[in-house]
C-alpha cells in the first residue's frame, strides 16, 4: 500500500464545502467545489480563495543567508531590499531546472524560499548540499509543516482583505510583502499570485489557518468563491505561467522556457556557465503558446506536428476567459515564431494550431 495522503490544516473546511478531493503531489487537495469554469470566472471577475498549503517553505538564516540564496537562484537576491519578493530558478550545473521558487527577503540575514510541493524533499537536500560545499555561514530549515499558505486573487481581493487589516497600513506593492494582522491573526501578506490577477498570497502559522480562512470567507461573502486546483491550473495556463513537471524539469533550462528575464548573468549562480554558453545563439528548442482551432482539448504528451512530429504538449486546456483551446509545448527554435502554423494530434486527428504570443489572456482595464 502507498503512503497515506497528507492533509492541509484546512482539509475539514474543504470536505464541509463538498469539495471534490484528489491526490496531488502526495496531498489530498480540492480540485473543485462546484465548477472549474465558475471558479475560474469568479477569480477573473471578483475574487477566489485558494488553499495552497501544500507548497513548501525552506528558510535560510545566518550572516551569509543571502549569499547562499544568490548561489542557488538565477535571479538577484543579494541586492533585493528587505520586503522584496523575487521569482527565480534553482538549477543544476548543466542549467537544468531543479525547481522554480519565490524568494522572500525577510531580513539581511534571513531568506525564505517558497517551493513546489512535489520538490520539498529534493530542494531541501539540494540547499543543504550547496551550503555544506560552500561553507557559507548559515543554516537551512524546513518550515513547511509549520506554515500554511492561502491565496486570495481577483479584482476584489485587496478590498476584501483590507476590511480585516488591523493596522490600517497600506497594501504592499506588487512583488513585495510585509507582516500584518488579519482578523487578529499574524500573517505575512505578499502581493503575489499565480493567476494573472491582483491579490495576495498569505503565509500563516498552520494552527491559525482555519481562523484566517473563516475570516476571509465571511468578509468576502458573495464576492468571494472557494477555488480549487482545477481553476488554479486554467488561470495559470491562460497566463502561460510554467508548472514544474510540465514546462520545467531537470531536462529543461530557463532559456528554453522563455524565462531569460529571471536570469541574472554575472551573479554567480549554479548553472550560470552552462546557460551563458547558450545565451548568444539561444537554445535549440523553445517553449511556445499554441491557439487551437475548434474546442478539442490538448493534453500533456500529445504530439505537436509540422510535416512530422516536432514536439510535445506540456500543458493544455480550454481557456474560459479566452474561449479557445490553448496549449504550451516545446518546438524547434525555427518553428517558435508567432504565426507559425502547426498541428496537435488529438485522438488520432490533426487539429490545426498557431504559435501565438503569450500570455493568452490580458486583463482589459
Amino acid at each position: 500500500m502507498g503512503e497515506a495522503l497528507k492533509q492541509t490544516p484546512l482539509h475539514a473546511r474543504h470536505v464541509e464545502a463538498s469539495a471534490r478531493m484528489v491526490p496531488f503531489a502526495g496531498w489530498d487537495m480540492p480540485v473543485l467545489y462546484g465548477s472549474i469554469v465558475d471558479e475560474h470566472r469568479a477569480v477573473r471577475r471578483s475574487a477566489g480563495l485558494f488553499d495552497v498549503s501544500h507548497m513548501g517553505e525552506l528558510r535560510i538564516r545566518g550572516p551569509q543567508a543571502a549569499a547562499l540564496a544568490q548561489r542557488l537562484l538565477t535571479n538577484d537576491v543579494v541586492d533585493a531590499p528587505v520586503g522584496r519578493v523575487r521569482y527565480g530558478l534553482l538549477c543544476q550545473e548543466d542549467g537544468g531546472v531543479i525547481d522554480d521558487v519565490t524568494a522572500y527577503r525577510v531580513a539581511e540575514d534571513d531568506v525564505l524560499l517558497c517551493v513546489n510541493a512535489s520538490n520539498i524533499a529534493a530542494d531541501l537536500e539540494w540547499l543543504r548540499k550547496v551550503q555544506a560545499q560552500s561553507g557559507l555561514d548559515c543554516e537551512v530549515h524546513d518550515e513547511s509543516d509549520a506554515t500554511a499558505l492561502l491565496a486570495i486573487q481577483g479584482p476584489a481581493a485587496l478590498e476584501i482583505t483590507a476590511g480585516l487589516l488591523e493596522d490600517g497600513g497600506q497594501a504592499p506593492r506588487r512583488w513585495r510583502f510585509r507582516e500584518a494582522r488579519l482578523a487578529g491573526v499574524p500573517v505575512w501578506l505578499s502581493r503575489t499570485g499565480y493567476t494573472g490577477e491582483d491579490g495576495y498570497e498569505i503565509f500563516v502559522a498552520s494552527q491559525q489557518a482555519v481562523a484566517l480562512w473563516d475570516a476571509l470567507v465571511a468578509a468576502g461573502a458573495d464576492r468571494l468563491a472557494l477555488a480549487g486546483l482545477g481553476a488554479r491550473d486554467t488561470l495559470r495556463s491562460e497566463m502561460a505561467y510554467p508548472l514544474y513537471g510540465h514546462e520545467l524539469d531537470l531536462g529543461r533550462n530557463p532559456l528554453e522556457a522563455g524565462l531569460e528575464r529571471f536570469v541574472r548573468f554575472g551573479a554567480g549562480f549554479i548553472g550560470e556557465t552552462a546557460l551563458a554558453a547558450l545565451h548568444p545563439g539561444g537554445p535549440a528548442e523553445r517553449l511556445v503558446g499554441l491557439l487551437l482551432e475548434g474546442r478539442a482539448v490538448p493534453r500533456p504528451g500529445f504530439a505537436i506536428l509540422a510535416d512530422r512530429p516536432v514536439g510535445r504538449v506540456t500543458s493544455g486546456t480550454f481557456a474560459p476567459s479566452v474561449e479557445r483551446s490553448i496549449a504550451m509545448g516545446y518546438v524547434p527554435a525555427d518553428l517558435a515564431e508567432p504565426g507559425t502554423r502547426l498541428a496537435v494530434e488529438i485522438r488520432g486527428r490533426q487539429v490545426p494550431c498557431t504559435v501565438t504570443e503569450t500570455p493568452f489572456y490580458n486583463r482589459k482595464s
